[in-house]
């Protein structure tokens, strides 16, 4: 296990603790207050238009605060910290936050993974095959789900973790590596992949893994429990108003143009480019609240799809080393609740 990995660890189940004490001493007129912080990565997701037109303020009459996260172990420590409230992040890294004993909850399928996140040899590395990748240097966030699907490639290829350099960058760190050729490969998401893949050729992608070995990735939304028991009305409303934006994406997908204000809030809050974002939102799938709180996602208890794949996960990634234990039933962190009231149409 590799020194970052190692703190990351330490770091988490400190803050996990440090939340644990907080919950004890903390006032309860503050967990009533009508205020919440956000934390966003740079995914290419529809909800991005919610966030440029307050549609989140609008409907619940809170004060929302974004506050942009360079990775999904990033939003790990801020949600364990209590710096945020609810964070998106990728399946790998709420998977060894819940191995840790990180007080969340998945509570919002943000999209199905499918072809959007990619593993990409950059032109002039001689690497054409997963299988090239052996004694090279592989860019990519630790604890995400390009480094959980990562592990998974180079074990279908036959390659050990240790004989490839995985090197803990976050996107924007990625791109620039990339750029001084100090990198082979990386595995990553949009904005940085439309980036790489105009030099390099993509070896494999999530969808490809997903559908060879079972082991599917998705990006999600968690709640921390100490926000969830006292804001259940917001996440209500929170929930609702995301799923509006995805419809709205689906029905209308071919009115999301380049210079549509829909695409130019994904990019500006994304940082992509917008002529990259239609064909971006295309990689991904966004599931809908029926089928979110159906048992093929956040419904169903420990049988969910959710729990299924957030146990499998960590059994992975203990197998590799990078956490140390994991949890015995996964559905302590998935909560269908505010998913099934917008399937049913409930307040």
């Amino acid at each position: 296990m590799t020194h970052t990995r190692r703190h990351w660890l330490s770091r988490t189940a400190q803050m996990a603790t440090l939340l644990a004490l907080a919950g004890t001493f903390s006032g309860h007129a503050i967990a009533q207050s009508k205020e919440v912080v956000i934390g966003y990565q740079d995914m290419v997701v529809p909800w991005r238009y919610a966030q440029e037109t307050k549609l989140v303020e609008e409907r619940t009459g809170y004060k929302v605060t974004y506050r942009k996260i360079g990775s999904g172990a990033e939003v790990v420590r801020a949600l364990a910290s209590g710096a945020i409230d609810i964070g998106e992040a990728g399946s790998s890294p709420f998977a060894a936050a819940l191995s840790q004993g990180v007080p969340i909850e998945v509570f919002w399928i943000l999209d199905n993974i499918n072809n959007a996140e990619a593993l990409v040899a950059r032109n002039g590395s001689n690497v054409n095959t997963v299988a090239d990748l052996k004694g090279k240097k592989i860019a990519l966030p630790f604890a995400s789900t390009t480094h959980f699907h990562t592990l998974v490639a180079l074990e279908g290829a036959g390659i050990s973790p240790n004989e490839v350099q995985l090197l803990n960058l976050r996107p924007p760190e990625i791109l620039a590596a990339w750029g001084r050729g100090d990198i082979d490969a990386t595995f990553v998401w949009d904005p940085a992949l439309a980036q790489a893949k105009q030099s390099g050729k993509v070896l494999i992608t999530s969808g490809e893994i997903a559908r060879q070995t079972g082991k599917a990735t998705f990006d999600a939304l968690a709640v921390s429990k100490k926000f969830s028991k006292d804001h259940d009305a917001f996440l209500t409303e929170f929930v609702k108003t995301l799923a509006q934006v995805d419809q709205e994406y689906v029905n209308h997908t071919s009115q999301w143009t380049s210079d549509s204000p829909q695409v130019q809030a994904v990019a500006k809050w994304s940082g992509a480019e917008p002529t990259n974002v239609p064909a971006s939102l295309a990689l991904y799938e966004f599931v809908p609240p029926v089928q979110q709180a159906s048992k093929q996602w956040l419904g169903g208890g420990q049988e969910s799809v959710v729990s299924q794949s957030l146990a499998a996960t960590a059994a992975f990634l203990k197998e590799q080393g990078t956490i140390q234990s994991v949890l015995p039933d996964y559905s302590v962190g998935v909560n269908a609740t505010w998913v099934t009231r917008a399937a049913n149409g409930q307040k």
